[in-house]
């Protein structure tokens, strides 16, 4: 079994932390940020009162801010609730913020040792080949199914270690495409094994549809500065920062943005235009071009609620990884 730091603990905050950085991020990715944020939050109380900017850029990088804003609410609910302490139980732990029935089962069995199954995404595969289990797992309804097989297994004086030890079959032994049945401890009794339909098993039918979008970033620029604003709600990249946007349900040619940037700031002066660049997320696809301009208006500025940062202020804003890359490569 892979020693990782927060497998030799029962302590929740230090559980709960990891599985929210894990999800849908590799280990290895996930590691450092884990490290960071104990090094800077060493309980709940310290993340739940660190100012929520300061968390979006210790967690820029990792991507699905969502996950960010989730933690430091949670932490703050549980420090305002329960004194600091997490709840003990499977059941009370899913009210808090951020936390479902996976995050839940992993908390309530590391640290309280109740017995209740971790269903992620390797223990979904290792149950669906042992048991041959042929329920979509993208379907919700389809939870219980493997929830309650597993819930008949776990034994009830270690549930940390069969749910460890379940994760840690999946990631390493019982993998998606190639698994490595011949050194698997439980190939014996293992249906999809001697039915040779490791392949097909689980079954996963979930339509994604991916929405494209062709942002055009305003970069108003002045003596040293560049104007950013913050990101509201309703949409990806929520808190964190990015310039002025125009966004268009269709690529534009280079004149047409300049007549759209012209009729809105006349005095505007067009600096460069960059080369499209691509930036894929899990449900869209962008297509952004960076545009260098200066002379807006303090009007247009306010309006479109736009301040100008300097190079060192920009580095400490929380930003998308798109944006993040862009100025890497242009501010020396």
């Amino acid at each position: 079994m892979r020693q990782l730091p927060w497998r030799n603990t029962n302590d929740p905050y230090k559980i709960w932390l990891s599985e929210i950085i894990l999800q849908q991020t590799r280990v290895a990715q996930g590691l450092p940020y884990y490290q960071n944020f104990i090094e800077k939050y060493p309980d709940v109380k310290a993340l739940a009162s660190a100012p929520e900017e300061e968390v979006l850029r210790m967690w820029q990088g990792l991507g699905y801010y969502s996950r960010a804003r989730n933690l430091h609410a949670c932490a703050k609910e549980v420090v305002e609730k329960y004194d600091g302490f997490f709840p003990e139980d499977y059941i009370s732990l899913q009210t808090l913020k951020g936390i479902g029935k996976y995050t839940a089962a992993a908390i309530a069995s590391f640290a309280f040792k109740e017995a209740v199954p971790a269903v992620d995404g390797n223990v979904f595969r290792v149950l669906a080949r042992y048991f041959a289990i042929e329920e979509n797992i993208a379907d919700t309804k389809n939870f219980a199914i493997f929830f309650n097989t597993a819930l008949e297994i776990i034994p009830k004086d270690q549930p940390d270690l069969f749910n460890q030890a379940m994760m840690e079959l999946g990631a390493t032994i019982c993998t998606p495409g190639n698994p490595a049945c011949l050194v698997c401890p439980v190939s014996v009794g293992c249906t999809a094994r001697e039915k040779g339909t490791q392949k097909k098993l689980p079954v996963k039918e979930k339509k994604v549809k991916v929405r494209q979008r062709f942002f055009y970033y305003l970069m108003w620029e002045k003596d040293d500065k560049i104007a950013m604003k913050k990101r509201g709600p309703q949409d990806i990249w929520q808190g964190l920062f990015d310039f002025d946007l125009i966004e268009s349900k269709t690529a534009l040619n280079n004149n047409v943005v300049e007549e759209t940037i012209l009729a809105e700031v006349p005095d505007a002066e067009v600096l460069s235009i960059s080369a499209p660049v691509k930036h894929v997320l899990t449900h869209q696809r962008i297509e952004a071009v960076f545009i260098g301009l200066k002379n807006p208006s303090s009007v247009y500025l306010k309006e479109r609620e736009l301040s100008y940062f300097k190079k060192e202020q920009i580095e400490e804003l929380p930003k998308p990884i798109l944006i993040d890359k862009y100025l890497k490569g242009r501010i020396n």
